[in-house]
């Protein structure tokens, strides 16, 4: 539901100041909300995302500076890519979609292109549902609507997300397309990568599935989407059909359980904020003033990870470890609780992981002389 009018400009001028003087905000794509909705109990991602600040730059001001990201090759290399999948009108994407989605359907002869062009992300996100809803008013024909803009409320604060395309199918229902410049080979392609875009579409798909509440048919989102990337190691595109049912239901779960960005913004002292260009004292005082859910997933999905990973080890957290880890030790927060409990100098025995971790030493310290023998 979105803000009052009074209460949503609050915000962003609060917001605002968060990212600093004259700073613009950085918009949220879907690949950081994928990776938002895997860790939704970190306020400090949650807000410094909501913010609309740059955390790349955050991280290099305080000196651990992130070290993943696409390279200009493999962008360069992507876009030429898509533009061979969307050519002619994207003939060769609509015969994709047809042969992995709707083979039941007319096979796509011709399509509706039509221009989304406008201004600022709200006009495009207009345009876009303006164009949904036409293709849902006229049915029996194909449309591809190449890069559209969806938007959709994260704790509070709206996201602008632009799919590589979304079709409508003569049936009226609305697939999501990914387009990918990792290779299928032999009809497959890395497990954690398809993954990744199976997650990202999922976002899409919960987008679009706001879009289409709001009409009158509310045509049907499919839960499977084309993933098209090249085959083996030309450049010719090959697809798939993905089922994201799993991730969509996941990446719903978790976006609803993120903290509200006002709820974590109205907690901040007076006056903060993160700007790169603050003193790195200051700098560092105002990110550490909103916690952090540290776990070794984030080294892959978030640019203040290593920052994070110092001051979780500092600390002895056991997190730091991993979440299955964290999640068998129950109580035992520290990595010096953990070792005091497997000694005997602290925790209740009747606890199943103080029991096991003082079973664990045992075994170990017999292990150990046995060895010295």
């Amino acid at each position: 539901m979105p803000l009052p009018r009074t209460r949503g400009t609050a915000l962003r001028q609060r917001l605002a100041e968060l990212r600093g003087p004259d700073v613009p905000a950085k918009a949220l794509d879907a690949r950081a909300l994928a990776a938002l909705a895997a860790n939704p109990g970190c306020a400090r991602r949650a807000i410094l995302d909501g913010a609309g600040v740059n955390k790349a730059d955050v991280a290099s001001a305080l000196g651990s500076p992130s070290v993943f990201g696409q390279s200009q090759f493999a962008l360069t290399r992507g876009n030429a890519f898509e533009a061979k999948v969307k050519a002619d009108g994207g003939a060769e994407l609509l015969r994709l979609v047809h042969e992995k989605l709707d083979r039941a359907a007319e096979p796509p002869v011709e399509a509706r292109v039509p221009d989304l062009t406008a201004s600022g992300p709200q006009g495009r996100t207009a345009r876009t549902a303006l164009e949904l809803r036409e293709a849902v008013a006229h049915p029996g024909a194909w449309t591809l609507l190449d890069h559209p803009m969806l938007a959709l409320d994260v704790a509070g604060s709206p996201a602008f997300l632009e799919p590589d395309a979304v079709v409508v199918h003569p049936d009226g229902s609305w697939t999501v397309v990914e387009i990918k410049s990792f290779p299928l080979l032999d009809g497959s392609a890395d497990p954690a990568k398809v993954g990744a875009a199976a997650r990202q579409a999922a976002v899409y798909v919960l987008a679009l599935e706001e879009v289409a509440a709001r009409l009158e048919s509310s045509p049907r989102v499919r839960h499977r989407i084309l993933l098209v990337c090249p085959r083996d190691f030309s450049n010719l595109p090959a697809a798939s059909a993905v089922d994201i049912r799993k991730q969509r239901a996941v990446t719903a779960r978790q976006l609803a359980r993120l903290t509200r960005i006002e709820d974590i913004a109205e907690g901040l002292p007076e006056g903060t904020c993160f700007s790169p260009e603050l003193p790195g004292e200051e700098l560092t005082a105002a990110v550490e003033s909103v916690p952090a859910t540290y776990a070794p997933e984030c080294l892959s999905t978030c640019e203040l990870a290593f920052h994070c990973r110092t001051r979780s080890r500092e600390a002895g957290a056991v997190t730091s470890l991993g979440r299955p880890v964290r999640a068998e030790l129950g109580g035992l927060t520290t990595v010096e609780d953990v070792l005091a409990a497997a000694r005997g100098e602290t925790g209740d025995a009747s606890d199943p992981a103080v029991a096991a971790l003082r079973r664990a030493a045992a075994l170990r310290a017999e292990a150990l002389e046995a060895a010295c023998r």
